[in-house]
């Protein structure tokens, strides 16, 4: 829900975020969500993300591209859902690094199992609900170009400048989330000097 959250991101990043989120949900000017119930979820899911990173994030945030915009909004989901994290670094990055770089539903949904044995509040998910958590982690990874409709992997493309932000905010684990090389990792590096 990149362009919902970024339409309410102005509520979000105001000294009286608390009232003018409420008013939304209550009148829906911004976010046009049918019922009233789901833009209540849909707002407290939005806080989540807002609190994930720190405040400076979010206006850097507003003067990207809208690929750089995409791309960060990836990192903030990763930062906000410790399982979005665990899949990208349990199952994405040790598929790049092997000799198949493809991921597949049944990938990430081994590693929901996995989660689940040590974990009583993800094991108590139904079926259903692990399914559907897997399937929407799948549809990230496909919106921000990192996996294909054949299941295969690809690096983030975005520009140099657009990266090394990454490196700045201290968050270098992010370039190698995003599929980069480990030469190219290091030419941003090195370009942010």
């Amino acid at each position: 829900m990149i362009n919902e959250m970024t339409a309410v991101l102005p509520l979000l990043m105001s000294d009286d975020a608390d009232a003018l989120l409420k008013d939304e949900i209550i009148n829906n000017r911004l976010l046009k969500i049918n019922t009233e119930t789901t833009r209540k979820r849909a707002i407290a899911e939005f806080q989540r993300r807002y609190k994930a990173v720190p405040p400076a994030f979010w206006n850097h945030y507003l003067d990207m591209s809208p690929q750089a915009q995409n791309i960060a909004m990836f990192f903030v989901v990763l930062k906000a859902y410790r399982i979005c994290f665990d899949f990208q670094v349990n199952v994405v990055i040790k598929k790049w690094n092997s000799v198949s770089q493809s991921v597949t539903f049944n990938d990430v949904y081994m590693q929901m199992m996995e989660i689940a044995a040590d974990d009583p509040f993800v094991d108590s998910w139904s079926d259903a609900t692990k399914r559907k958590v897997v399937g929407s982690y799948l549809t990230i990874l496909r919106k921000v170009g990192i996996l294909d409709d054949s299941d295969a992997l690809h690096p983030v493309s975005l520009p140099d400048a657009d990266f090394a932000f990454y490196l700045t905010i201290g968050e270098p684990w992010f370039l190698e989330a995003c599929l980069l090389q480990p030469y190219e990792i290091e030419r941003i590096k090195d370009s942010a000097l």
